[in-house]
């Protein structure tokens, strides 16, 4: 069993600890703690494991605060969004073998935007990735004055100087949806929107451009609703008193969607024998058995992969005037074919 040093006084462990318990130096531990070249197999297999017999853990922020630079990337992101949680999943997958930590800082309803990258930027973070960021252009732009920064999963035309941007296209995403509801027989297809949401926009362009081309514009209606099960089940509630519902729901987000099919449910309307439910995101929400959503999918590992990306270049040396000015990335998205959809 480790020790918590190898004194057994209760102190952490020291890579001096490390260094006795193996019977090596302190400069032979701490090349084989680097990972750099210096240590044959089997002294670097020693020391390893006098480090875990003694609990010795390298303290990575210590070393960090030494050199004069943090190396870690900040990441804003909505503690209430799964969509977010799965894009920090891949943030650290794609930051971590380059050599760089993530430190988060979560949007919640009682921590604010402000809040939270002021955070990151007090834990010396040297380029923010926001995740869906709500704050004006102006108030990206003065932080792209302090780090570089990409913005995910939202649009901005122009970027700002210092903001690359990452997206998926939303707007194409709402087209195939609708293109699978109309292949189906739909016709009478109802958008509940996502208000002033990230990508909503763009999702209800293209929304009623695929409505219009499939001359269809005399049945586009857009519902209010929003991000969450409750904006999903009031918009749906709101279809029900009416008694002349739809035969397809386009929701603005997997959560909004299962909101939707929740109220179906209590009100015995069956999905998609009635009516058809759409979201967007495939999120593992959309994925469970019993849910079973179609839904559009956008290609997560890809955002987080490219959004790591950008930051890095910044940080490493880009300076075309290209980048200089911001760069955008759109990500295609794919339609997936679930139960909630069928012929109507």
């Amino acid at each position: 069993m480790p020790t918590t040093s190898a004194a057994g006084d209760g102190r952490r462990p020291t890579l001096a600890d490390v260094a006795a318990r193996a019977g090596v130096s302190v400069a032979l531990v701490s090349i084989v703690m680097r990972g750099a070249k210096g240590a044959g197999a089997a002294t670097r297999e020693r020391v390893l494991r006098a480090a875990e017999e003694i609990g010795y853990r390298p303290d990575t922020r210590a070393r960090l605060l030494r050199s004069s630079r943090s190396r870690l990337l900040g990441v804003q992101f909505g503690l209430h969004h799964p969509f977010h949680t799965h894009l920090v999943e891949g943030i650290y997958a794609a930051a971590e073998p380059a050599g760089y930590q993530v430190a988060l800082s979560a949007v919640a309803p009682s921590r604010g935007e402000r809040q939270a990258v002021e955070a990151l930027l007090a834990d010396r973070c040297e380029a923010l990735v926001l995740l869906g960021p709500e704050m004006p252009v102006a108030r990206l732009a003065d932080i792209a004055a302090q780090v570089p920064v990409v913005s995910v999963a939202r649009r901005l035309r122009p970027a700002p100087p210092g903001v690359d941007v990452v997206r998926t296209a939303d707007d194409e995403g709402a087209r195939q949806a609708v293109d699978h509801l109309v292949a189906l027989g739909h016709r009478a297809i109802v958008h509940i929107d996502g208000g002033r949401a990230p990508g909503a926009a763009d999702r209800r362009r293209g929304y009623r451009t695929a409505m219009n081309r499939h001359g269809l514009s005399g049945h586009s209606r857009l519902l209010p609703g929003g991000l969450t099960e409750e904006d999903g089940a009031r918009a749906a509630r709101t279809l029900l008193a009416e008694g002349h519902r739809p035969s397809a729901v386009l929701a603005f987000n997997d959560r909004c969607a299962t909101g939707v099919l929740d109220a179906f449910l209590r009100a015995g309307v069956g999905v998609p024998t009635e009516v058809s439910v759409v979201g967007f995101d495939d999120t593992r929400l959309a994925r469970l058995a019993h849910i079973d959503l179609t839904t559009v999918a956008q290609d997560i590992p890809r955002l987080a992969e490219l959004a790591v990306g950008r930051a890095i270049a910044r940080l490493e040396g880009e300076r075309d005037s290209e980048t200089a000015s911001g760069r955008e990335t759109v990500i295609a998205p794919r339609l997936v074919v679930r139960g909630t959809t069928a012929t109507p």
